[in-house]
């Protein structure tokens, strides 16, 4: 999403927040650690994505995290839940909430965000 002036600066390519029309936070609640997966779509509307709607559908092939979508797509946080949420709501992503049982989270899910963390 960022691109290089050529002196080893970087810039952004476009401001963030235009993709989510000055959006910073979605509709509704999406934690950080809430898991993404693609949705298997058809060609003909997979050309008509924007580039940063097909950058995560290729990001989510496996499991990724919010947090991990914004860091490797380097975009704010806030940013990347309004983009995630928005393509669960047309139905291009599935979110994989976490389940907190008694108030502890999975330790699973944890293992697995901790794992991707490590490998940007």
């Amino acid at each position: 999403m960022y691109g290089s002036d050529g002196h080893g600066d970087e810039e952004p390519l476009f401001r963030p927040y235009a993709v989510t029309g000055g959006r910073s936070e979605p509709r509704y609640h999406l934690a950080m650690e809430t898991l993404i997966s693609s949705m298997s779509i058809p060609d003909d509307e997979m050309a008509m994505l924007t580039p940063e709607q097909d950058a995560i559908m290729q990001l989510c092939r496996s499991f990724r995290s919010v947090a991990e979508i914004s860091a490797l797509l380097r975009v704010p946080l806030g940013v990347a839940r309004v983009l995630v949420a928005d393509m669960s709501d047309e139905g291009l992503v599935r979110l994989h909430a976490p389940r907190l049982e008694q108030g502890q989270p999975d330790l699973n899910m944890l293992e697995r965000v901790l794992s991707g963390l490590r490998r940007l």
